[in-house]
């Protein structure tokens, strides 16, 4: 199949619970709230972070606790991740067929370009898309869209990810979509939102973008 592939970052390319949830902590910490339930924070990744923290501290409380999580993040959060096993094996095989290879993330692009530079990721991807520092293409539909204008494509083009926000935000822009197990959204989720097609390991990726 030819076309451009987009690939979300967080959990579907690397896995960046330990940086997420720790920065999360730090934030409701200076806030001077309690942690208590706050154990399990895996829903948190992939959203637009600021959409997360609403829902954990309230929308009044919201920027200032994404400003908190930005503190830590920056300085270590990003580095307390790490590629999935078979996941840059898959990236190979996808650039030695000749496929064009993207990131688009909900991530901020400063924070994200860092990411795949520091993995060595780099060498696949011709482009890396993330939302802004101020929220703006935080939105996966808006991203998409942001990056198919830049690129001036016209072919078929293919959105890789673990969420629902991943299969909408393609559907929004006339993409397929491929959902992936392996990272934070579950197979119900994927089906649910209306995944083309859905794919449990990085090999299993290989072939439904083959």
């Amino acid at each position: 199949m030819d076309g451009a592939i987009f690939f979300d970052l967080d959990g579907t390319l690397t896995d960046p619970k330990v940086g997420i949830v720790r920065s999360i902590h730090h934030a409701i910490e200076r806030l001077g709230l309690e942690c208590s339930g706050t154990d399990d924070l895996t829903w948190c990744i992939g959203p637009p972070l600021l959409d997360s923290l609403t829902a954990l501290v309230g929308s009044a409380l919201a920027p200032v606790a994404l400003q908190h999580y930005r503190e830590r993040f920056s300085e270590y959060g990003w580095k307390e991740n790490n590629p999935y096993p078979g996941v840059v094996d898959a990236l190979q095989q996808l650039a030695d067929s000749g496929r064009e290879l993207h990131v688009a993330t909900s991530k901020p692009s400063v924070f994200a370009a860092k990411i795949i530079c520091h993995f060595q990721l780099d060498q696949y991807f011709s482009r890396v898309f993330g939302s802004e520092l101020d929220g703006t293409r935080s939105d996966k539909g808006d991203l998409l869209r942001f990056a198919v204008s830049e690129l001036s494509l016209t072919g078929q083009a293919t959105m890789v990810g673990d969420r629902m926000h991943d299969v909408v935000g393609a559907k929004k822009n006339q993409m397929r979509s491929v959902g992936v197990t392996y990272g934070y959204g579950s197979r119900e989720e994927l089906e649910v939102a209306g995944a083309d097609a859905i794919a449990d390991s990085p090999d299993q990726l290989v072939s439904e973008l083959a």
